[in-house]
């Protein structure tokens, strides 16, 4: 059994889409990032980012339970417990290291960004909400390139696929007109059409709120800033 400590946000969607694609047994852990569960010492203790997801996997092959948190690095580490959606040659697996990194290291923190200050953000900041959003674009036109020559974005469907489709769900809020990624838009509904990720998705749906509701107290614990500065 795995323990998933979460919360339904894109970084958290991937670990539960991946959980169901592999089949893997799971405990939802709720990690109300509203309330500041983040910053207890009992999860701090094994995810010292203050960030969720992080999972603590208790069928290892030394019988000690091992806590793995960062998204990405929780992609690998169940990629290579199952031996599920990482190619096994070299070239192969190399491609979707890229594109998880690329997610990592770019598409989600950009996103993110552009849906922060475009959406949640109490003052809006036309400087912010069109760098972002001008960024956002620019990431969605690398990957909707990268899928006109590929059905999945690495290739075969891998875990690079349940990394970055999470962090299209909103791309209104990105300032993101889809339809301009038409290559975007077909692997969106290829993804969309698979029960695990449906199922991935709907994890936590009751753990779902309106951030735009948030007392200053939960917005400082959330985002660690002032909503009457921001």
């Amino acid at each position: 059994m795995i323990d998933v400590y979460y919360w339904p946000t894109p970084n958290g969607h991937k670990i539960t889409i991946a959980l169901e694609e592999m089949g893997l047994p799971y405990t939802i852990k709720p990690i109300n990032i509203g309330q500041g569960d983040q910053f207890k010492p009992e999860f701090l203790a094994f995810s010292p980012n203050n960030r969720m997801p992080a999972i603590i996997d208790h069928d290892t092959p030394d019988g000690e339970p091992q806590s793995i948190f960062e998204s990405g690095a929780i992609l690998l580490y169940l990629a290579e417990k199952t031996g599920q959606f990482m190619p096994s040659d070299d070239r192969g697996k190399y491609k979707v290291y890229e594109w998880l990194m690329w997610q990592m290291g770019g598409f989600g923190p950009m996103l993110g960004q552009a849906h922060h200050f475009n959406f949640y953000a109490k003052q809006k900041l036309p400087y912010a909400m069109d760098r972002y959003s001008t960024e956002s674009n620019r990431l969605y036109g690398v990957l909707d390139r990268q899928l006109a020559d590929h059905e999945y974005v690495a290739g075969d469907y891998s875990i690079a696929d349940m990394a970055i489709f999470p962090w299209t769900r909103t791309y209104e809020r990105q300032g993101v007109d889809i339809t301009d990624y038409p290559h975007v838009v077909r692997w969106r509904e290829l993804m969309s059409a698979r029960p695990a990720v449906k199922t991935g998705f709907l994890v936590g749906k009751k753990l779902r709120e309106d951030l735009s509701k948030l007392d200053d107290a939960e917005w400082q614990k959330l985002f660690g800033s002032n909503p009457k500065t921001e």
